[in-house]
């Protein structure tokens, strides 16, 4: 299964014309207030090939259903407490669902059960005491042969170029893909590109 490569946290658009050049396959937008990396305007240029993904906590569904057409948005990732049907309705709307969860220890993947069927994808991060999510901090993947769930999921959780070999030893039959963020920046929201190309260029090797 060819492994998704996710880039998120994207807000200019001389930027994210240059990182969708690398052939990323998805890129994501943060439509949360508490980021650093908050959307706050439309970017003048958004991705034409790579799938568009909003990021959302807590935030209210007609606040999501707007972004979502006003972004030509594709996948719908949740960082909040949002409920399973949440995000059946979400789903019904035509859009995958992407549900983060943060972990800290092999029981927290419990969490993920009621929410079989009506997600695409889960994303699994490192659990931090304030945050949600984009803390650059690296959990323990070994946690994940405890995942014996249906949904294929990505990992997260401050990945940055010295995971290549990582990456490449880790294996789980639903793991999909990758998402990178804040350990490919040159500061918040903006990608250092040529740092990402090196990094998807021996990946795929």
């Amino acid at each position: 299964m060819k492994t998704i490569i996710k880039v998120c946290g994207m807000t200019q658009g001389d930027n994210i014309q240059a990182v969708e050049a690398l052939g990323v396959d998805w890129m994501g937008f943060i439509f949360y207030d508490r980021s650093p990396r908050c959307v706050v305007e439309r970017p003048c240029f958004m991705p034409q090939r790579a799938q568009r993904v909003g990021v959302f906590v807590n935030a209210p569904i007609e606040d999501i259903r707007c972004q979502v057409d006003a972004y030509g948005l594709r996948y719908v990732q949740l960082h909040g407490d949002e409920s399973p049907l949440f995000c059946s309705e979400v789903a019904s709307w035509g859009l995958g669902v992407i549900k983060a969860f943060s972990l800290s220890e092999a029981s927290d993947l419990a969490a993920t059960r009621c929410y079989e069927g009506c997600c695409s994808y889960y994303l699994f991060d490192t659990k931090t005491q304030h945050l949600r999510g984009g803390s650059g901090a690296m959990f323990n993947w070994q946690l994940l042969a405890a995942y014996d769930g249906a949904t294929p999921f990505l990992l997260s959780g401050g990945i940055g170029p010295e995971q290549i070999g990582a990456l490449r030893s880790f294996q789980h039959a639903l793991w999909a893909g990758i998402d990178l963020n804040s350990r490919f920046e040159s500061a918040p929201g903006v990608k250092d590109v040529a740092l990402l190309q090196a990094f998807i260029n021996e990946l795929k090797q």
